[in-house]
């Protein structure tokens, strides 16, 4: 058939709508998979209990396996917040290496809006004496 490496390619093809998941979320085929397996964090949830088998390779790239290569997907894009409207604050990978909810999982467990955006968040003032900081925690203290 001319493939020579037909795994690679594969790959390839799966990372490709990884890649549109991301940045396609009013397009037809993220509305379908939203109502098939949810969503969750502003994300399509990964995995589900009746999965599809291509359902499945698309969660394990995602993920970052493939070929003995481990997190190819992640490290090979990169996120540009921009206006930050379609930036989830505590779930996307936008500040370091890791995201907040990882890097602070005592205010991300305090936080009430944990799908609130950086967009959001900028609009209410996350700088000292700003309203932004207290908003998303319970009893909408400063922490």
């Amino acid at each position: 058939m001319g493939v020579r490496r037909v795994g690679a390619c594969n790959l390839s093809l799966l990372g490709k709508w990884c890649w549109r998941l991301l940045n396609d979320k009013e397009g037809l085929w993220y509305r379908v998979l939203k109502a098939r397996y949810g969503e969750k964090g502003g994300r399509l949830k990964e995995r589900g209990s009746h999965c599809s088998p291509w359902w499945r390779a698309l969660g394990r790239i995602c993920e970052g396996v493939g070929e003995g290569v481990r997190r190819w997907f992640d490290d090979n894009i990169h996120r540009v917040v921009g206006d930050g409207r379609n930036t989830l604050f505590w779930y996307d990978n936008w500040v370091g290496e890791i995201p907040l909810r990882h890097k602070f999982p005592r205010l991300f467990d305090l936080a009430v809006n944990k799908e609130c955006m950086v967009e959001h968040m900028w609009r209410l003032g996350w700088m000292e004496g700003g309203s932004g900081v207290g908003a998303c925690w319970h009893g909408r203290k400063r922490v």
